[in-house]
């Protein structure tokens, strides 16, 4: 499994529920999609930057699914191009199914 950190800096002024609004245009998207594990919607408007968690199967999922495409809406949302950080995710766990998983 790989977890992707995305981080993007937010357009000055925009408000907490402009985000939540944008966000969630993108819902239905991440939960039909096959290849992700899990998203985690992020926001710190002290710091003025917003992004994601991604628990992905594979790499290779992440890598197609965080292209060029989510990139160019990225920057057509709020701005900015988003900065991604890799991490191999070897357990997960689980405290609301009480599931572990190993790769």
């Amino acid at each position: 499994m790989i977890t992707v950190i995305v981080n993007f800096k937010l357009p000055h002024g925009m408000s907490y529920e402009e985000i939540i609004s944008k966000f969630e245009k993108t819902v239905q998207k991440w939960s039909d999609n096959q290849d992700l594990i899990r998203k985690n919607y992020l926001i710190d408007l002290d710091r003025g930057i917003a992004g994601g968690v991604y628990l992905w199967k594979e790499k290779m999922h992440a890598e197609i699914w965080l292209g060029a495409e989510f990139r160019k809406m990225v920057k057509d949302n709020y701005g900015e191009e988003p900065t991604f950080q890799f991490f191999e995710t070897p357990i997960v766990v689980d405290n609301i199914t009480g599931d572990i998983s190993k790769e």
